[in-house]
């Protein structure tokens, strides 16, 4: 027989119920940061944290937050100053095109954002104080940028003259981590990360590695810096040998590499300004029937022209080709292609939760003295970056004069 709870011990568990409902609430809009007057709550700092997680920022997650809400609360007081803001129109079609560096609309973009915790509104006010901000460094130090035909010559000049360049020798890891394995993937990495043995870290990459280096212990050949992707050539570049990054988050995968040596060489390989690629779609994921068919298009094809014979007769969707700055490249596909050269290919990646294998071909790199050659290039790259300069500046008086708690 079931036991009756009496009227008082009924309405002692609702009110404990709404309790800790109330507190729960009350701690996600506590205070997290204040910036001067203007209150950063628990929640928008744990917004930023899966908005940066999703967008496979490496790194520091909690640090970079703060320190991107901090700005944005800064950016904020300063355009409040002047009422400027957004228009709705303008707004969406930032947001669409924010949409469209993954390949997505706007639609399907914030189911993704929703599937992984992340409110609408936090995308929008992310995407609204960036390009108002934008907006207002232009407007403001726009004159101010005077670009002389000297400059643009010594621009060129540089670029076309330098002596050294950067190589590093890394080992490699990539552990999968598909939805269902996620957490398992995240800790075993957390425990590779804190490895400062070589043999251990190859050991790791012989146990856990879904990459083909495996069976070398994740050792790579020496590969300029530039081939990495430009969000973590810093964190690589502050490694001591020995040590290992923390875990970098990547599609369906978290990746790790370890520092084995660095060097300067001469006539180093300029900065790619553009990568083209090409990335053709394969039924089956790694099964062996996906693989084959692999094998049997990398034996018909030697350049990405040839893929497009491949693809014949197929929807247009089974074949992608991109030419992209380094910096837009998807993190996962540009680690591929970091270790490949022009017409050389990987089968490491898969797309649709493994369900479909990704044979991805590097076609070229352009260089930065090749794709700036044209001087109207060059002044619009020294005028951004003198604007960079100048809104950096601007940033750092504000923090200088800002009243920041962090909690």
């Amino acid at each position: 027989m079931r036991a009756r709870l009496s009227l008082a011990t009924t309405l002692a568990l609702m009110l404990g119920f709404f309790v800790n409902s109330a507190a729960h609430a009350q701690g996600q809009f506590d205070p997290a940061i204040t910036v001067n007057d203007s209150v950063v709550t628990q929640y928008e700092l744990d917004q930023r944290k899966r908005l940066l997680t999703l967008f496979r920022t490496p790194g520091d997650i909690d640090k970079q937050a703060r320190e991107g809400l901090i700005d944005d609360r800064l950016k904020q007081q300063e355009l409040a100053r002047f009422d400027l803001s957004l228009s709705d129109e303008a707004l969406n079609t930032a947001l669409e095109e924010f949409a469209g560096r993954a390949n997505l609309d706007l639609e399907q973009f914030t189911r993704v954002l929703q599937q992984n915790g992340i409110a609408p509104e936090t995308l929008r006010d992310f995407v609204q104080v960036g390009v108002t901000w934008r907006d207002y460094i232009r407007s403001r130090f726009g004159r101010q940028v005077v670009i002389t035909d000297a400059d643009i010559e010594r621009a060129i000049a540089q670029q076309n003259n330098r002596a050294t360049g950067v190589e590093v020798l890394l080992s490699e890891i990539i552990i999968p981590a598909p939805p269902n394995r996620a957490r398992q993937a995240q800790a075993t990495a957390e425990r590779i990360s804190r490895m400062t043995s070589f043999g251990a870290f190859e050991s790791a990459a012989r146990e856990y590695s879904a990459l083909p280096t495996r069976d070398q212990g994740g050792r790579l050949p020496w590969l300029p810096i530039t081939n990495y992707p430009p969000q973590i050539q810093g964190v690589l570049l502050d490694l001591r040998p020995g040590e290992v990054t923390d875990p970098l988050n990547i599609t369906n995968g978290v990746a790790l590499f370890q520092m084995r040596g660095v060097r300067e060489v001469a006539q180093s390989v300029a900065a790619p300004a553009s990568i083209e690629y090409a990335a053709y779609y394969i039924p089956g994921g790694r099964s062996e029937a996906g693989l084959r068919a692999a094998a049997n298009v990398a034996g018909s094809v030697d350049t990405c022209d040839d893929l497009y014979g491949v693809a014949r007769n197929q929807p247009a969707e089974v074949l992608d080709r991109n030419d992209l700055a380094p910096a837009e490249i998807p993190s996962d596909v540009a680690l591929e292609l970091a270790r490949l050269d022009p017409g050389e290919i990987s089968t490491n990646l898969t797309r649709d939760n493994g369900q479909t294998l990704v044979f991805l071909m590097l076609c070229s790199r352009t260089a930065v003295g090749q794709r700036e050659a044209d001087p109207e290039a060059v002044r619009n790259r020294i005028r951004g970056q003198r604007l960079a300069g100048q809104a950096d500046a601007l940033l750092s008086d504000l923090r200088a004069g800002a009243i920041i708690i962090n909690r």
